[in-house]
């Protein structure tokens, strides 16, 4: 609900500004190389880039000895690793990062196909150095399901590129942290009994930050479709060109990798009892970028912010139970 009242405020706000407005023409992609603005993204990616490696560090493996570089296995199957919600965060991850290194190449007046490239090697260089890290962490390991699922969101924002010089189809995410049960679940050693928010706040994280990362119970990934962008529409039509239908994907009940168990330093838990579900998502969704505006500004904010799902009536199919309706789902 938050980010709709925000998108509001900033149309409203912005809605007055023209393009000759000389504050913010910056924001403009320039026409022809330009060689300040490429070195200020080459010098703001490489200290963005050393930030998140130590942000990630922080949040994933911290808690984890550093080893010889090694695979893991985790291949698809029956016994799905976090019910592949973590692959979907792969894909969007990996699109989103090379749809972004694009714009900004395209910012600095490089021309499409280069800027294209270019955008496809940050996205797997950036994804692949985290399955790198991986790879040395004794938590987890080289994963090969995981550099197929970068591929997928890399080649997704190549494809329509190329093919297209747009982006039909936009890989989203959206994240409601579920309000988790005080119910308590006791140490199969004999220890303390944990709540299950506990549980859910020791495998995912205390803030929101980490959680919209590590959530997946909370976490949903979506392919959001222009239908506009297929059809021939004449100047005149009234069909909302930033109408966008999304299908969503995402999970519940999930507690553990494979399975409802919980370990911590002191005992393990067990939560069997709470049945892991895939669920799959129908919904309206909004394009940002296609939303007319004469403001450079608030057209930086929506590429900004298109790849998070905009809240909207949803149908939700599940693997284990009967369809729902949510009027404002996020």
């Amino acid at each position: 609900m938050r980010i709709t009242f925000v998108l509001l405020f900033l149309i409203q706000v912005t809605s007055g500004f023209s393009q000759e407005n000389k504050a913010w023409q910056w924001l403009e992609p320039a026409d022809t190389f330009n060689n300040k603005r490429f070195k200020l993204l080459a010098i703001g990616g490489a200290t963005a880039y050393a930030a998140t490696s130590v942000g990630l560090y922080s949040i994933w493996y911290r808690n984890y000895d550093l080893g010889p570089f090694h695979f893991f296995n985790d291949k698809f199957g029956n016994n799905d690793e976090w019910e592949k919600v973590d692959k979907a965060g792969h894909v969007v991850t990996a699109y989103a990062e090379s749809y972004l290194a694009f714009r900004g190449m395209r910012w600095a007046g490089v021309k499409h196909k280069p800027a294209v490239w270019i955008g496809a090697g940050v996205g797997t260089i950036l994804q692949g150095t985290i399955e790198v890290m991986d790879g040395f962490s004794a938590g987890w390991g080289f994963s090969k399901m995981d550099i197929l699922a970068n591929t997928i969101g890399v080649a997704t924002f190549t494809a329509q590129e190329l093919l297209w010089k747009e982006q039909r189809m936009m890989i989203k995410v959206s994240n409601t942290r579920p309000n988790y049960p005080a119910t308590l679940i006791p140490g199969n050693k004999g220890g303390p009994p944990l709540s299950v928010r506990q549980i859910a706040h020791g495998l995912y994280g205390d803030n929101y930050l980490e959680a919209f990362i590590k959530d997946y119970n909370g976490m949903t990934v979506w392919a959001s479709i222009n239908p506009a962008s297929f059809l021939k529409l004449s100047e005149n039509s009234r069909f909302p060109r930033w109408l966008n239908v999304a299908v969503g994907f995402g999970a519940d009940g999930v507690y553990g990798a494979y399975g409802n168990v919980y370990t911590d330093a002191n005992d393990s838990y067990s939560l069997t009892n709470i049945q892991r579900e895939k669920e799959y998502y129908l919904s309206f969704d909004v394009d940002l970028r296609r939303i007319r505006t004469r403001s450079p500004l608030l057209r930086t904010i929506f590429q900004g912010l298109s790849f998070v799902k905009i809240p909207g009536p949803t149908l939700e199919m599940s693997s284990i139970g009967k369809p729902k309706f949510h009027f404002f789902y996020w």
